[in-house]
């Protein structure tokens, strides 16, 4: 039970564009994180256990088109990131990717026809997440089909313990792998393997660490990381006060709970293995309730489809594993640089939205390199040329007199 009035804002690590930020001290977390990667002590994880259902598209979320120019699939973004932080680190970086029930038989042979996308098909590793029982209003048990009980996927904090059951810790805790960087399928403009948030999780000694962007306006529909009796916690933005969520401080007149969670995290695998294994009921990720239309057999065993929800399902979510932690902190994001998902299939957070702002973020680098590019929209830059602004930038004044820039420019 939350108690309000005690709420308070989480502290960060502020961006150091900011004026508070410590770029010497984010330099120094880049170093640990890419020798951390060199060391081969990080894999890459993401949870794909959705569909393209709100999309209209048919088929999982993560081969949705997604990008401006190559419409590349969302899969193809980040494998073509991993392989590129690989070229950087000269090492190989373990994939483990997260599908469901619904998804994985289409999600494997996806990656089967596609070749991988360049990466070695013996460094990604996939596995489905847990179900639970669906039931009514009432609490009772739905039927699927004669005999067989309605089933639904148990949300991304079931991540943690798939990951366990699956044998994938145990599997990446032989090879020296401590340090999992996770993220969700819908973004394309996730950093997969950043060493500055890797660097500042080792640094800090955290169990879990997290990324937050500052919000765009009071009620945006993000959760904000706060503190509750000394631990951080995420508050969904549907269970905060209005009024907390408006709130200003006078002083800087910012908003009071301004960080928000964008569900990039980097997670210590010993504290996986710890939640994962389910052997301390203290340590036991809560269930949520989620009321969705759930097709069911009634009693005379006619199959219903409904059209309003008359189910509830369960969920758990990765956020509450943050007041479980010894150790957590949160770092600084800036929203241009690194969230702009695909939700939606129209207005916020749908594909028009993200690939503009991936073009946006695109056109940008160009700009640092000294390029004019104000009258030019659609640009798109493979993260096997450049996966960052600085790569980039160094890259580009050698490379440029081969390519002409213009509207839909692919640049590889």
């Amino acid at each position: 039970q939350v108690d309000y009035s005690k709420l308070e804002p989480a502290p960060y690590i502020p961006h150091p564009s900011t004026a508070t930020g410590d770029r010497q001290l984010w330099s120094k977390a880049k170093e640990l994180g890419e020798q951390a990667l060199k060391d081969g002590r990080v894999a890459a994880f993401t949870v794909a256990g959705g569909q393209g259902t709100r999309l209209g598209f048919d088929g999982p979320k993560g081969t949705f088109p997604a990008t401006p120019v190559k419409k590349k699939p969302l899969f193809q973004v980040f494998a073509e990131r991993i392989l590129a932080t690989q070229t950087d680190c000269t090492s190989t970086i373990d994939w483990l990717i997260m599908t469901s029930v619904q998804n994985d038989e289409a999600t494997q042979t996806f990656f089967q026809e596609n070749q991988f996308f360049g990466l070695n098909p013996e460094q990604v590793h996939f596995f489905k997440q847990g179900m639970m029982p669906a039931v009514d209003k009432n609490g009772k048990i739905l039927l699927s089909e004669e005999g067989q009980i309605a089933m639904s996927p148990d949300g991304h904090g079931g991540s943690i313990r798939a990951m366990v059951r699956s044998g994938q810790v145990e599997r990446l805790q032989a090879k020296g792998v401590d340090t999992v960087s996770y993220f969700q399928v819908d973004n394309p403009l996730v950093q997969c393997l950043d060493p500055e948030f890797i660097g500042f999780h080792l640094m800090e000694k955290a169990e879990i660490s997290s990324k937050m962007i500052p919000k765009a306006y009071p009620q945006e529909k993000v959760g904000h990381f706060c503190v509750q009796n000394g631990r951080q916690v995420v508050i969904e933005y549907s269970d905060l006060p209005v009024e907390m969520q408006q709130q200003v401080n006078a002083n800087t007149g910012e908003l009071v709970f301004r960080a928000g969670s964008i569900a990039i995290h980097v997670l210590d695998l010993k504290f996986v293995q710890k939640l994962g294994l389910g052997a301390d009921p203290e340590l036991a990720l809560p269930f949520h309730f989620a009321e969705k239309k759930v097709p069911y057999l009634d009693p005379d065993g006619n199959f219903i489809s409904p059209e309003e929800p008359n189910g509830i399902k369960f969920e758990m979510f990765i956020f509450d594993s943050l007041p479980l932690a010894e150790k957590s902190i949160i770092m600084e994001t800036l929203r241009e640089d690194e969230f702009s998902p695909i939700k939606n299939a129209e207005g916020n957070d749908s594909p028009e939205t993200s690939r503009e702002d991936q073009s946006r973020q695109h056109l940008r680098w160009l700009r640092s390199a000294g390029e004019p590019v104000d009258s030019l929209k659609s640009i798109e830059i493979s993260p096997l040329f450049a996966h960052n602004e600085q790569t980039f930038v160094q890259k580009w004044e050698a490379q440029k007199s081969n390519i002409h820039l213009a509207n839909h420019t692919y640049i590889q």
